[in-house]
C-alpha cells in the first residue's frame, strides 16, 4: 500500500492552515489546546462480538502491525438490548451492571455511606451475580472526586505479572501459544488487585465501616440470587468453563447450565466475604486463601507462576490523573498502564479541526472521520502505552494540542488510510517495537455520586469471559496476562512496550472517566468492551458534550469505530445502510454486534440524570 499520508497531512495543511508539525522537546502545557475536542461518534452493539476481520496490511517498513496480527478472539455471547428510559434524582445516584448491585450501592447511600462505599458494595455483589465479568480474582481502576477537597484522584489496583515470568511466558518452541490455550491457563493469571484497590479507597474516601459494605453480597451468596438471561447465555455459550471441575460443579448442576431464574446460592464465596469483612483485605492475600489461589494455579494443565510471596506482596497504586482540558469541561482519567482515556482525548483533539459536532449522527461523514482518527490514536497506543514502572509513556506529547492537530490533519475527507502508523511525539518510534495484544471485553463499569458531591467511576475485570475459567472459593480468577503483548520484540528486534515482565501490570483500555465543569463533577461514565471500550466512550461524550444529547441517548446512540484494523458497525443498527458508501472511501467494513455497557450520571444544577447501556441488564437507581 502507497504511503501517501505525508502528502494528505501537507494538502490538509495548507487547506485549514493547521499548525506545523510539533517540535520533539517536551510540550509545552500552556499551548496545549483543548485536547478532548468534538468527536466521536459511533460503535459496536451490545452483548456479544463475533471476531472481527482484520486488514492484513503492512506498515511500509515491513513491520506487521497489530491489524495484521489477526481477528478478536470471541469475546461475551450476546443477549438481547433493552430499551431503557432516563432516570432522575435529586440526592444522590448509581448506576451499574445489574439491577441487584445497583441496589445494593443505593442502600448505602440511603445509610449515609459516601460514594466510595457504594461502589465498594456495588463490586462485592457484581463479584457475585455477574462472575462473567469481575470479581475478587481481577482487577480495577478507580477515578474518584473528593469533594471537600475539590481534587480527582485514580487509584490503580490493575493485576500484576507474577516475580517468575520470563518475555516468554506465552511463546512455545518459538512461536506464540494459540490465543484460547493462553487464555485458559494458569499461565495467564496475574496477581488479583481490585481488594486493595477498593481498601486504599476506602482509607481514603470511605465513611461506613468496611464490614458493612460486604454485608448485601454475602447474603445474596448465601440465600442465592436468580439467575438473570444474561448470565445464564454466557454459561450456555461458553466452551471452556466446563472443563475445569469446580466451576463445572457450580455453573453446570446436573450437568446443564443454571437455568434463567434458578436461584444459585454461593456459600464458599459468602465464607470468603466474612473472612474479609472480619479480618479485612489481607485474609486474602495471605494465609490459607493465597494458597488456595496459588495451588489451583500450579495444578492446571498448563501451570502459571503466581506465588503466595506475589499475592502478599501486591500493593494498589495512587496515581496522578490524566486531565484534558474540552471545551469548558475537563476530562480526567486513570493514566498508564491504562491506555484508554489517552486514546480517548487524542481521538478528540484530532477530530476538533474538523467539527464533528457540525455532523449529522450517523452520516457517512461522521463516521469517517470518527474511524480515521480512532485508528491513528491506537496506532500511537500499541506504540507507546505500558506500565510506567518500566518504560517512558510520552503522555504529554501524545496530547500536546500541536502534535494532535498534525495527527488530525492526516485524515483525508474522502479516502480511508487504511491501516495508520504510529506517530513520534518524543523521537521515540525507532525504539520502540509494535506488539500485539488483544483486550478482552468481559469487564464492568459503575459510577456513584452522595450527597455531598463526592463522585467514583470505576471499571474492573476478570479480562475474558469468565477470566482463566479457574474457579476457586467461589471466585474465578483473571486471565489479564493475556492483555501483555505475546511477542516480546518485533521483527527488527525492538522490545515492545507491553511485553510480559515480572511483576509489571499489563496495558488496559479501562476508561473510566471523570468530566469536570467549573470544578464539580459533570458527568461520570466508562465501560466494558476491550479495547472498544474506547470508542463506547468517546462516543458517549460527544453524544452528551456536543450533540446535546441527554445521558441516556448519549449512551443509546449506535456504536462504530476502528481500532486500526476494519471499520466495525453496530449490527441491527441503522449505520449498515453505510457500507457501499464507506466501503468506496477505502474502508474495510465489518458489521457486528458488541458488548458496550456504558453507565454514567451527569449532574445538573437541578438533578442527576443517570442512563444505562441498553445493550446490558443494569439500571440507574437514585433518591
Amino acid at each position: 500500500m502507497q504511503d501517501n499520508t505525508g502528502y494528505i497531512a501537507l494538502r490538509n495543511v495548507l487547506k485549514g492552515g493547521f499548525p506545523r508539525c510539533p517540535s520533539r522537546s517536551a510540550p509545552d502545557k500552556a499551548q496545549m489546546p483543548s485536547l478532548i475536542s468534538r468527536a466521536v461518534f459511533l460503535l459496536v452493539l451490545a452483548l456479544a462480538t463475533p471476531a472481527v476481520a482484520v486488514a492484513a496490511n503492512k506498515a511500509p517498513d515491513g513491520v506487521p502491525t497489530a491489524a495484521a496480527a489477526g481477528p478478536d478472539a470471541p469475546p461475551e455471547a450476546a443477549t438481547s438490548a433493552n430499551q431503557k428510559s432516563l432516570v432522575q434524582a435529586r440526592k444522590w445516584m448509581v448506576s451499574s451492571a445489574n439491577p441487584l448491585a445497583s441496589e445494593a450501592g443505593r442502600q448505602v447511600l440511603r445509610e449515609g455511606g459516601s460514594a466510595v462505599d457504594a461502589a465498594i458494595s456495588m463490586q462485592m455483589v457484581l463479584a457475585l451475580v455477574e462472575p462473567q465479568s469481575s470479581g475478587l480474582g481481577g482487577g480495577a481502576f478507580i477515578v474518584s472526586y473528593d469533594a471537600k477537597r475539590r481534587r480527582v484522584t485514580t487509584i490503580d489496583g490493575r493485576e500484576t505479572a507474577p516475580a517468575a515470568v520470563t518475555p516468554q511466558l506465552f511463546m512455545v518452541d518459538g512461536k506464540p501459544l494459540g490465543f484460547a490455550d493462553a487464555v485458559n491457563s494458569g499461565l495467564a493469571v496475574g496477581v488479583p488487585g481490585v481488594l486493595r484497590a477498593l481498601e486504599l479507597a476506602h482509607q481514603r474516601h470511605g465513611r461506613l465501616p468496611w464490614a458493612r459494605l460486604l454485608q448485601t453480597a454475602i447474603r445474596l451468596a448465601e440465600e442465592g440470587f436468580a439467575v438473570s438471561p444474561r448470565l445464564h447465555a454466557q454459561i450456555k455459550g461458553n466452551r471452556h468453563l466446563a472443563a475445569h471441575a469446580a466451576a463445572r460443579d457450580y455453573f453446570y448442576p446436573q450437568g446443564q447450565p443454571v437455568a434463567v431464574g434458578d436461584v444459585l446460592k454461593n456459600p464458599a464465596l459468602a465464607e470468603v466475604l466474612r473472612r474479609l469483612a472480619d479480618e479485612g483485605v489481607s485474609a486474602f492475600y495471605s494465609g490459607d486463601i493465597a494458597r488456595d489461589m496459588v495451588q489451583a494455579v500450579s495444578a492446571h494443565v498448563r501451570p502459571g507462576a503466581l506465588s503466595v510471596q506475589d499475592l502478599a506482596e501486591y500493593r494498589a497504586i495512587e496515581r496522578e490523573p490524566v486531565c484534558s482540558r474540552y471545551r469548558q469541561y475537563q476530562l480526567c482519567g486513570m493514566g498508564p498502564p491504562s491506555s484508554g482515556p489517552i486514546a480517548v482525548m487524542q481521538i478528540l483533539g484530532m477530530l476538533q479541526q474538523h467539527d464533528i459536532a457540525s455532523m449529522q449522527p450517523g452520516s457517512r461523514e461522521a463516521v469517517h472521520f470518527f474511524s480515521e482518527a480512532a485508528r491513528l490514536a491506537f496506532a500511537d497506543r500499541e506504540r507507546y502505552v505500558a506500565d510506567p514502572a518500566f518504560v517512558r509513556v510520552p503522555v504529554q506529547a501524545m496530547l500536546d494540542g500541536r502534535y494532535l492537530a498534525w495527527r488530525g490533519a492526516l485524515i483525508d475527507a474522502r479516502q480511508s488510510m487504511g491501516v495508520a502508523q504510529a506517530g513520534d511525539p518524543l523521537g521515540m518510534q525507532k525504539q520502540r517495537g509494535e506488539g500485539g495484544a488483544i483486550d478482552q471485553p468481559s469487564t464492568t463499569h459503575l459510577v456513584a455520586i452522595d450527597a455531598q458531591g463526592n463522585a467514583v467511576s470505576m471499571t474492573s475485570t476478570i479480562e475474558s469471559e469468565f477470566g482463566s475459567k479457574i474457579f476457586v472459593r467461589g471466585f474465578l480468577l483473571n486471565n489479564q496476562l493475556t492483555d501483555f503483548s505475546v511477542l516480546p520484540t518485533d521483527a527488527q528486534g525492538r522490545p515492545v512496550a507491553n511485553r510480559v515482565e515480572p511483576r509489571k501490570r499489563p496495558r488496559s483500555a479501562m476508561s473510566p472517566l471523570i468530566v469536570l465543569k467549573d470544578d464539580k463533577p459533570y458527568l461520570l461514565l466508562g465501560s466494558p468492551g476491550g479495547s472498544s471500550i474506547i470508542l463506547y466512550v468517546a462516543k458517549t461524550l460527544i453524544g452528551a458534550l456536543d450533540w446535546q444529547l441527554d445521558i441516556q441517548q448519549a449512551i443509546a446512540l449506535p456504536n462504530m469505530g476502528s481500532r486500526n484494523r476494519d471499520t466495525e458497525l453496530e449490527q441491527g443498527s441503522g449505520l449498515e445502510s453505510l457500507q457501499q458508501a464507506l466501503r468506496q472511501s477505502g474502508h474495510r467494513v465489518t458489521i457486528a454486534p458488541s458488548p458496550s455497557g456504558v453507565h454514567a450520571i451527569m449532574i445538573k444544577p437541578d438533578g442527576l440524570l443517570g442512563g444505562a447501556d441498553p445493550r446490558r441488564e443494569g439500571v440507574a437507581l437514585g433518591d
